[in-house]
């Protein structure tokens, strides 16, 4: 079976004011996922499957009729009580459980090797056809994984601070482990990368740190493992925390109990990402230049 396409599309846009996910920055109109899901279709994808919140339905409605003819699209739910265990904790949850979970709610219809990225990142071809490669030749059953490595600079906003995964490598290939950090941001004064480390502690970052932005390659047995540790996550979950269940914190505890194993797949693409409405005169004019270079042709469709 051909690989699978899993995005990430339930978030709030909080920062944004509003769904970024079918926010126009192309200059016909294109999204962002639109480039993604060409690029995907390019590399050997087959089916491409949306994680969204049922209040989102509607919205997203125009997804389906976009790729109608072009590519299978499927549809799954995260919902704060589709829980492995102690399901009431979805009474007080006030937000979606993280990535990892959104992973976890498509797990009826992920059959094949699969990708996941987020809905409102631009990763570029190269992304795609490293991870196609990847995912054509795992084993369902395999215990191995993939990232697709970008360097902190690359990453940034000028228009605040972002999230991202650090990963860390003895040997530049093999992704030993992956620590989320928060608020990472140019320091003014020094022109140094700051940001939260996972124990909140405030830590200067290398320009050239390989990063995780969610885009990952897995088995189909990868969901099996993901329900275990969200059922460990719950267990030891406390309502005042709010956490969140993140992707790359499940990699990272397979890695650490030496139950899977993971690569750092090379990227040559430049990432583009909106995360504040601010980024977008940047993203519109980056993608305009891929058409003018001839990486994309009009229409995209």
């Amino acid at each position: 079976m051909k690989p699978i396409l899993l995005v990430l599309a339930a978030g709030m846009g909080s920062r944004f004011g509003g769904l970024k996910q079918i926010e126009p920055v192309g200059p016909n109109g294109e999204w962002i996922l639109d480039f993604s899901v060409f690029d995907a279709l390019e590399s050997g994808f087959g089916k491409v499957v949306f994680v969204i919140r049922e209040e989102m339905a509607s919205a997203f409605s125009v997804v389906r009729d976009r790729y109608a003819g072009q590519v299978e699209v499927e549809f799954a739910f995260q919902k704060a009580s589709d829980l492995p265990c102690r399901q009431e904790l979805a009474a007080n949850r006030e937000k979606p459980w993280g990535t990892g979970h959104a992973v976890y709610s498509a797990r009826q219809v992920l059959d094949a090797p699969f990708a996941v990225i987020n809905a409102d990142d631009f990763y570029g071809r190269s992304a795609f056809q490293s991870l196609g490669v990847f995912l054509g030749r795992l084993e369902d059953s395999a215990n191995e994984c993939a990232l697709v490595g970008y360097e902190l600079e690359n990453t940034l906003s000028e228009n605040g601070s972002v999230s991202r995964g650090i990963c860390y490598s003895s040997d530049g290939v093999t992704l030993d482990s992956v620590e989320e950090h928060t608020q990472i941001r140019s320091d003014e004064n020094t022109g140094s990368i700051l940001a939260l480390n996972g124990s909140n502690r405030e830590v200067t970052l290398r320009r050239d740190d390989r990063v995780s932005l969610n885009c990952w390659g897995f088995p189909a047995s990868f969901t099996s493992s993901l329900e275990n540790l969200l059922e460990a996550f719950l267990e030891r979950y406390y309502v005042a925390t709010q956490e969140e269940f993140y992707l790359p914190f499940a990699v990272d505890s397979l890695l650490k109990a030496r139950k899977a194993k993971a690569r750092i797949l090379d990227c040559s693409s430049r990432w583009l990402g909106v995360t504040h409405r601010e980024d977008l005169p940047y993203v519109k004019k980056e993608i305009a230049n891929l058409f003018t270079q001839g990486w994309y042709v009009d229409p995209l469709w």
